[in-house]
């Protein structure tokens, strides 16, 4: 890889290999049907995208939620998780095996055609709402999402307090905060996560009376549109290294994929979604890639010791560190 030589190898910071702890969380990425096509997607989703999960990989995740106790978290992702197909099984399968589901939700799906049903269903089953909300500005998060995605979201939020979200404890509405894409080299890390968490919510209760329980700050990583982005505008190399010099040794504890397991809608796994986007599996003892078919086989989710790492990997250890749950530190 090209950026080898410009930034440090990332186990080569770390001085080790950088290892797996016990498996916890399964992150299943459904597929990358949209009905948004946001410019700092990682994922390259959007409504033409018709890559989705199959009948036979979802049958196999079922079982691998029902066969593990262990597992504590079903992290449902996309596109639009909603709108691939598995979703509502994977829900069900996960709530009567008590684990806790986590959907990764973009608000406006609530108002297409067919999908008006969610809240609700969303309520009944306990699923916690992760929900995309790069700022508390309509100008910034249409920039990055679409024109008319401020209003819905507004909208969608205060339906989902109105069912419960954010006041009853087994109903919980996160937001996702993430920077606008950088135009020039003046980069900067995401503000500090408890004082952003503050400001989100004074400013949407007092303009729109809305309640949310965390605020997760996270680094757009260069990887996907967003590493697109940055060679267009010729940034991608200076992005990294920027990144690097920010790097936090105390975030190696706590980083996502060391106790997740990541499935793409084909039935391989990754250690993380960045890897899955970027086509880096997860390997065996053996130094084979991993399946689906391969935990089901071995009755054991802990096939992998080491974590495929990537310079992009500085983006989860720049400063206060980043992952699907915020800021590490």
């Amino acid at each position: 890889m090209q950026t080898t030589s410009i930034v440090t190898n990332f186990n080569h910071k770390l001085n080790a290999p950088l290892t797996k702890k016990k498996i916890t969380v399964l992150q299943i990425n459904l597929g990358k049907r949209c009905n948004l096509a946001c410019s700092h997607c990682h994922v390259e989703a959007s409504p033409k995208r018709t890559e989705e999960l199959s009948p036979e990989v979802c049958t196999q995740l079922i079982e691998l939620i029902h066969q593990f106790p262990e597992i504590e978290i079903v992290d449902l992702t996309g596109g639009a998780p909603e709108m691939n197909y598995g979703f509502k099984p994977l829900v069900e399968a996960a709530r009567v095996t008590n684990k806790q589901v986590i959907v990764r939700s973009n608000l406006t799906i609530y108002f297409v055609d067919g999908f008006g049903y969610l809240p609700e269903y969303f309520a009944q089953n306990q699923v916690r709402i992760v929900a995309s909300l790069p700022c508390y500005l309509a100008d910034n998060v249409d920039k990055m999402r679409g024109a008319g995605v401020f209003d819905d979201s507004i909208k969608a939020l205060q339906l989902l307090n109105k069912l419960g979200y954010s006041q009853d404890p087994n109903l919980i509405l996160d937001l996702v905060y993430n920077p606008q894409l950088p135009t020039d080299e003046k980069f900067a890390l995401s503000p500090e996560q408890n004082n952003l968490e503050q400001n989100y919510k004074s400013f949407l209760k007092d303009k729109f009376n809305i309640k949310f329980n965390n605020l997760f700050t996270i680094t757009n990583l260069p990887v996907g549109r967003t590493k697109m982005y940055l060679e267009r505008k010729k940034i991608y190399i200076p992005y990294l290294q920027f990144l690097e010099a920010h790097f936090n040794a105390s975030t190696i504890e706590h980083l996502m994929c060391r106790n997740e397991l990541s499935i793409d809608y084909l039935g391989n796994v990754y250690d993380c979604d960045f890897n899955q986007m970027m086509n880096l599996p997860a390997k065996n003892a053996n130094g084979e890639n991993l399946t689906v078919t391969q935990l089901l086989a071995a009755s054991s989710l802990d096939l992998v010791s080491e974590v495929q790492t990537a310079p992009y990997c500085y983006g989860c250890t720049a400063g206060s560190g980043s992952s699907c749950g915020g800021a590490l530190i």
